[in-house]
């Protein structure tokens, strides 16, 4: 799907995907299950990066995606934040914008933490 990690710190997650013939349903407009594939992917990483990756690891419980605004070509840019990092669950907050910054999607994604067998 082409997506790539731009940024990363201690409290975000970044990524952009474009907005091509592998991420648009027919009409020609960013197909909504793409703009999911963004949101989970970075706020996965993001969470996987929060956890001792030795002995545990995130995997997804729950994504809601509200669709706000279309986009027809160029990149959207994703940015994973997190709402709560607890022992067992992790809530992360990602938002898509298009290249003008305006909010094409809004997603809320929760983690369980689990250990590894």
């Amino acid at each position: 799907m082409g997506i790539e990690i731009t940024d990363f710190g201690p409290d975000y997650f970044c990524g952009k995907m474009p907005v091509d013939h592998r991420t648009v349903q027919p009409y020609g407009l960013l197909h909504g299950g793409a703009s999911a594939v963004l949101a989970e992917s970075l706020g996965s990483i993001a969470g996987g990066m929060q956890v001792n990756r030795d002995t545990q690891t995130v995997v997804g419980v729950e994504i809601n995606c509200n669709h706000l605004r279309s986009a027809r070509d160029g990149w959207v840019y994703g940015k994973a934040t997190p709402v709560k990092i607890g022992r067992k669950i992790q809530v992360w907050n990602i938002e898509i914008k298009n290249e003008d910054e305006k909010l094409v999607s809004v997603s809320r994604l929760t983690l369980a933490v689990i250990d590894k067998k």
